[in-house]
């Protein structure tokens, strides 16, 4: 078993002396006081600021929840603003919930497709956050340099490609033998849900790897020392000590991709647009207006109902939310 020693693929430090010819220590104390100024300034504002700007941001969804229940004239003649008890109505969320529009199959959809488009990732990349930043092999930091260099390619450039995969699996012919090998064979799925989170699981692990790697590899040294002293092996020590003191970030990272995923239009439509049993709660919305915006006077309620969970998910895991922004910040 490899010793357990951190690694920083940014700078390559082994010697204990950065590139720039200064000692460890130096940029740690430039982040803890970078770090400790926000904390201090965040702290010094007003609880009545805070509650303002969140009243501020819940205008939106105030407004999307009561025009939900207004009539279609009542929404053409005036804001939500000057709703009146007259004017409610829970026809928008019948028609909305009935079989005809499709859209509790879609949430069912958009369930199979956001959650695990977001455990597998956290999954995956956790151990691998962890192997490129306490575990020494050879190749580490070209590997991690080559993953983190994925996100830059766009999401657009690579979905007819993924989606050529997806239909018929990947194929290269020998130019000089003229035989063809099978990569990866037809697992015929186009037009359903698991091509979709899959495509959303590729694009999300290096997001996911730089993240938790961030925040790993600031986990105390000492920690890892005594674990290994005890006899620990990796996966103990991934198990009992990082997991549990990676809780924020991997939260975190649950609501940014749970989000991205339940929200997403275009790998949906991409993926999965042209079969009926398999559209996200995004595509049924997008056609529920009906022809030339017929039946726009549904989307206030269709789209209150497709916020509704992500909202669920935020407030579940905010509290470590501020904490998972700032993973990595430090390093101690």
């Amino acid at each position: 078993m490899s010793n357990i020693t951190p690694v920083d693929v940014d700078t390559g430090l082994s010697d204990g002396i950065d590139v720039m010819g200064s000692r460890p220590g130096h940029h740690d104390d430039v982040h803890s006081t970078t770090t400790s100024r926000v904390y201090a300034w965040l702290r010094s504002i007003p609880v009545w600021a805070l509650w303002l700007i969140a009243l501020i941001w819940s205008i939106p969804t105030v407004g999307l929840f009561i025009s939900g229940f207004r009539t279609r004239d009542a929404q053409r003649q005036s804001g939500w603003w000057d709703v009146i008890p007259s004017d409610g109505t829970l026809e928008n969320y019948r028609t909305v919930f009935s079989a005809r529009s499709n859209l509790k199959d879609s949430l069912l959809n958009s369930m199979a497709v956001s959650i695990p488009a977001t455990i597998i990732p956290i999954a995956v990349a956790a151990f691998a956050a962890y192997a490129f930043a306490w575990i020494d092999f050879r190749g580490r930091k070209v590997l991690f340099i080559s993953t983190v260099a994925l996100l830059a390619i766009p999401l657009q450039v690579a979905l007819i490609p993924l989606l050529t995969l997806w239909v018929g699996g990947a194929h290269v012919t020998l130019p000089i033998l003229g035989k063809t090998i099978t990569l990866i064979p037809d697992l015929d799925l186009v037009n359903t849900t698991t091509a979709v989170w899959l495509t959303h699981t590729g694009f999300a692990l290096p997001f996911a790897i730089f993240l938790l790697h961030n925040y790993i590899s600031s986990l105390p040294k000492d920690v890892f020392e005594a674990a290994r002293i005890d006899g620990a092996d990796h996966f103990t020590i991934f198990w009992r000590l990082v997991l549990p003191l990676s809780v924020p970030v991997l939260a975190a990272f649950a609501i940014f991709q749970f989000l991205w995923t339940w929200n997403d239009y275009l790998i949906a439509k991409t993926m999965a647009g042209t079969n009926p049993d398999a559209q996200v709660t995004t595509i049924v919305i997008a056609n529920l207006a009906g022809d030339f915006g017929a039946n726009e006077h549904l989307l206030p309620a269709a789209g209150f109902v497709q916020a509704f969970f992500p909202l669920l998910v935020f407030f579940a895991l905010q509290k470590y939310f501020v904490r998972g922004l700032l993973a990595g910040s430090v390093k101690g």
